[in-house]
């Protein structure tokens, strides 16, 4: 029940950050914290899957140098392991000719991002690598890929636990603390100051503490004492699926070019490591933080982001798109008109509802979506112990170990390992 660090949180971003930490310090006791039965259930299992190449983010972020990194990693671990991938490709496709000169910039900034083998290609290209896809322009990216992300992640944990970790799941941390009492064990007081309890009233004892808890990163920050500011407020993504009848119509990913005054990529068409295809998402309002149904609901959920004033300061500003995503998500046939925008052919008919996500969306109090990821610890006795991993949103699963590596460089750092 003593360790030198817990991590709490069993995605893929603990689960890599836990796997780094242990190899590099194999003499000391790790061990990670997880409130399911299971691993990697939430975020980094219920993503599209895709091994993003980098393209989107600002120049000289967190975000474009650890996706750019992240993805050589991923394809580098994935063979090691012998863990199944395709590199299907990506095309980012202007349908429109006001399209252009914002999928022109894009390219700039995949350039300057480092991104492997990005080209622009024409109509006539567009068609050769994607038969059923109209577009005027396409920005090309053949290192894109697909994988199953939760099999990576039960591989990072197998990893963890070969070089000696520890992992218990069904440990819903629900309090941190100082321990009150001293001991003789250190000249400098308990060995194992910090506290950590469960649900259940059970504890374990450890001298420092990483957290990478996704849909509830604010939360924790705040039980720690720490600021829960950025808020994460849960945005449900719907996919619909292709029959698998009318998979032929889709090789690799195809995205749309993305629109600046909208805060999310918009529908697109993401082959599968099964062989079927996601279209989608859209993006509501999810009641429950792991609120994966459309009733799903929780009451401090819904009430914790209602009364964020962050959250109306978002929904103002995006009053249209918002409704525009509500009225999708309630009818196939206006998210069908969206994808016919790149495959005509696409009916209503061809698809069928299917899984769903929910995005732990960081927001600030002036409404703007926290676009990079952000690490921070607080102060104090308690605060000075620990490290948050604040916001990881997509691509954190793709950006998984150099994710992981930047943690461990950071621990060691700050907690002088």
């Amino acid at each position: 029940s003593t360790f030198d660090v817990a991590v709490v949180g069993a995605g893929i971003v603990g689960l890599a950050s836990a796997r780094e930490l242990v190899l590099r310090h194999p003499a000391l006791r790790f061990v990670v914290l997880e409130k399911e039965t299971e691993l990697a259930c939430h975020q980094s299992g219920h993503n599209s899957g895709v091994i993003h190449s980098g393209i989107y983010y600002t120049p000289g972020s967190l975000k474009a140098k650890l996706c750019v990194q992240g993805a050589a990693l991923c394809y580098e671990y994935c063979d090691q392991k012998g863990i199944p991938y395709k590199q299907c490709g990506k095309l980012i496709v202007a349908v429109e000719q006001d399209e252009i000169p914002r999928l022109k910039a894009l390219y700039e900034r995949g350039l300057q991002n480092n991104v492997r083998d990005l080209k622009l290609i024409g109509a006539k290209e567009i068609k050769a690598k994607e038969p059923f896809c109209r577009g005027l322009m396409a920005l090309d990216s053949p290192y894109t890929g697909i994988v199953n992300y939760r099999q990576v992640a039960q591989s990072y944990a197998e990893d963890f636990k070969e070089a000696g970790g520890t992992i218990l799941t069904d440990f819903e941390v629900t309090n941190m603390e100082m321990a009150k009492e001293s001991s003789s064990e250190s000249e400098d007081g308990l060995k194992y100051p910090v506290i950590v309890r469960n649900s259940k009233g059970e504890e374990i004892a450890c001298q420092h503490v990483v957290t990478c808890a996704g849909l509830h990163s604010d939360r924790l920050s705040e039980i720690s004492g720490c600021s829960p500011e950025p808020r994460i407020v849960p945005f449900r993504g719907d996919y619909l699926v292709l029959k698998p009848e009318k998979c032929y119509m889709v090789k690799g990913n195809i995205y749309p070019v993305p629109n600046p005054r909208f805060p999310f990529l918009g529908f697109h068409f993401t082959p599968r490591m099964d062989g079927s295809v996601w279209l989608g998402p859209n993006a509501v309002l999810a009641f429950k933080r792991e609120g994966y149904r459309l009733l799903d609901f929780s009451p401090t959920d819904f009430l914790d982001a209602v009364l964020y004033s962050g959250l109306w300061k978002l929904v103002l500003r995006n009053l249209s798109y918002g409704l525009g995503e509500m009225y999708r998500a309630c009818f196939v046939s206006a998210q069908v008109k969206q994808l016919q925008r790149f495959i005509p052919e696409v009916t209503v008919n061809d698809i069928v509802r299917g899984p769903s996500g929910v995005r732990a969306q960081a927001l600030d109090s002036d409404g703007n979506l926290v676009d990079d990821f952000v690490f921070d610890g607080g102060s104090g006795d308690i605060g000075s112990r620990i490290l948050h991993v604040r916001n990881a949103p997509s691509p954190a699963a793709t950006s998984s170990l150099a994710i992981a590596r930047m943690i461990a460089d950071e621990v060691k750092q700050r907690f002088e390992l």
